[in-house]
């Protein structure tokens, strides 16, 4: 099969649109998954991302289609951390050393220390400057990178989660309804206490991932709904052995936090979904005058024929993978994480889990791939 020949075939099942998780240098993997779907000619026309897929997200929304690779090629190759560590140690040394300098040097054109911080947990810094670390590098490289009049203005719409300091609501920034500018992607990946809060419009906002790090639900309950293909990217494995060291306890534990209750997501938005059709299918059933009663329309306009098909795709662990793995920028961890993604949307794509057959009533059909090995689906009901 011509993976190009896809793009006609997609677009019949709707919008095209790309969901990637908060996770830090897990975030490569999403650059594969984008990578593959643009040699396979489907570009998506809504990306929404939290912490590291906003960033991400931002760039693609934010460039002309024949930019988009070359410039989330150009962020993360200006992130990359760890050339000398690789060259000279074995992995577990340069592991660790490469962590070390990072935490106590930050990363290039990512985050420096903020020297103030170490003055101590109680000195006071300002709203906007509490953190261990400036994100100001961020801030330039990101100007760089992401032409917000394409935002704005350009096909692609972008959404990017946020947590709210002061009421704990997750909020969505969404270029459709507002103008989007650096603030709401930086907000978005404001992750205390490393990073500190960013200020929109009076409030306080740190990193979405704190509330919701696998942001699907806006579009399952996006007013008007439309007939979608949703790439849902996740970074943190939801699925994972039983852990018997604190060592695999703790990567277990960050596994299980920022995989943010996708199951459960799910599994609400299929009984919605369905009962929509429902809905629409006992309406139907009517007498026609009955049907056009007030009492009636309002009632069947809670049905919906609108139909989701979502490809869940996780991202495998990789070996030697520790719970520091989300600051593994190392030249080798980008690679290996961007090739994994590249790979595994291609297998994927080529085994086309939507041509299953579909119950009628089925307005949620979920494709669960892992490392590019189809492991679940719902489309025969």
């Amino acid at each position: 099969m011509a993976l190009p020949s896809l793009h006609e075939e997609l677009r019949a099942h709707g919008q095209q649109v790309l969901v990637l998780q908060g996770g830090g240098a897990l975030g490569a993997y999403q650059v594969g998954v984008y990578q593959a779907l643009h040699e396979a000619g489907v570009e998506p026309d809504w990306v929404i991302g939290t912490s590291i897929g906003a960033i991400n997200a931002g760039i693609i929304a934010g460039s002309k289609p024949g930019d988009r690779l070359d410039r989330l090629t150009e962020f993360w190759r200006r992130v990359e951390h760890g050339h000398f560590f690789e060259s000279v140690l074995p992995t577990e040394l340069s592991t660790w050393w490469r962590n070390w300098a990072t935490i106590w040097g930050g990363l290039p054109a990512f985050f420096d220390p903020n020297p103030r911080a170490f003055l101590g947990p109680h000195a006071t810094l300002g709203a906007e400057a509490a953190g261990y670390y400036s994100v100001d590098p961020m801030r330039h490289t990101l100007a760089d990178l992401i032409d917000f009049d394409q935002v704005n203005g350009g096909p692609v719409r972008l959404t990017v989660g946020a947590s709210r300091v002061t009421s704990s609501e997750m909020v969505y920034f969404d270029s459709r309804d507002m103008p989007l500018d650096l603030r709401h992607v930086m907000a978005s990946g404001a992750l205390p206490p490393a990073f500190p809060a960013v200020r929109i419009d009076g409030e306080l906002y740190w990193d979405g991932g704190i509330l919701s790090n696998t942001p699907v639900e806006v579009v399952f309950d996006d007013n008007p709904r439309r007939d979608s293909m949703v790439y849902a990217v996740h970074i943190w494995n939801p699925h994972g052995a039983e852990p018997e060291t604190i060592w695999e306890v703790m990567n277990r534990q960050k596994d299980v936090q920022y995989s943010s209750r996708a199951a459960s997501h799910i599994k609400r938005q299929r009984q919605l979904h369905r009962l929509r059709h429902v809905i629409t299918e006992l309406s139907a059933m009517l007498p026609a005058e009955r049907r056009q009663t007030p009492e009636a329309a309002a009632l069947s306009a809670y049905g919906c024929p609108t139909r989701m098909h979502v490809i869940r795709l996780l991202a495998p662990a990789l070996e030697c993978e520790d719970h520091s793995k989300d600051i593994d920028f190392s030249p080798a961890g980008i690679r290996a994480r961007w090739d994994a993604g590249y790979a595994d949307t291609m297998r994927t794509l080529e085994s086309a889990p939507w041509r299953d057959p579909i119950d009628p009533l089925e307005g949620f059909v979920l494709h669960e791939a892992m490392g590019g090995e189809m492991v679940h689906t719902s489309a025969a009901g």
